[in-house]
């Protein structure tokens, strides 16, 4: 198995694979177009982040992550936020995904950040299982979101304090 940041030139193969993570995670119709252009942004050398693929002996795509550089205000340092791991079905088992996450790690010790940091739902336990083997620790933090691309607005419990 080859595990390499990826160019330019791996979107085409990398696509599928989005595209079968976004339906995953209920995203609905993939965009190409659009996810050609947002993951583009990944592709080394970015300030954004990166991606990095895993690439089985016949040469094919296997599974990829997409590594965000971002911060923590609570250790005050530099975080790679793990933001997706996917591994194609006929792929599964067979290391990909440790040997994504080890790459992952050793990108986030090269930039020297405090903490390499992802999520998953709390129903995926085929990824937990994963997450558990490499070691690392499980977290008891909630996440919260407002979905802005529906222009959603707060409750009107939820006024600014200046009123």
């Amino acid at each position: 198995m080859q595990v390499r940041p990826l160019g330019h030139d791996d979107l085409p193969a990398l696509l599928p694979l989005i595209a079968d993570y976004q339906r995953f995670y209920g995203n609905g119709a993939p965009d190409d177009d659009h996810n050609a252009a947002f993951f583009g942004g990944f592709v080394a050398p970015s300030e954004r982040g990166m991606l990095i693929g895993a690439y089985d002996e016949a040469g094919a795509l296997a599974g990829y992550t997409c590594l965000y550089w971002t911060y923590s205000s609570i250790s005050a340092t530099d975080v790679v936020l793990l933001n997706d791991l996917y591994v194609g079905p006929s792929h599964r088992g067979a290391g990909v995904g440790e040997a994504l996450i080890a790459a992952a790690r050793e990108v986030a010790v090269q930039r020297g950040c405090s903490h390499l940091r992802w999520a998953t739902t709390l129903d995926n336990r085929r990824a937990q299982r994963l997450y558990e083997r490499t070691g690392a620790d499980r977290e008891t933090l909630f996440e919260y979101e407002f979905d802005l691309r529906h222009g959603l607005e707060p409750p009107s419990s939820i006024t600014p304090r200046d009123r």
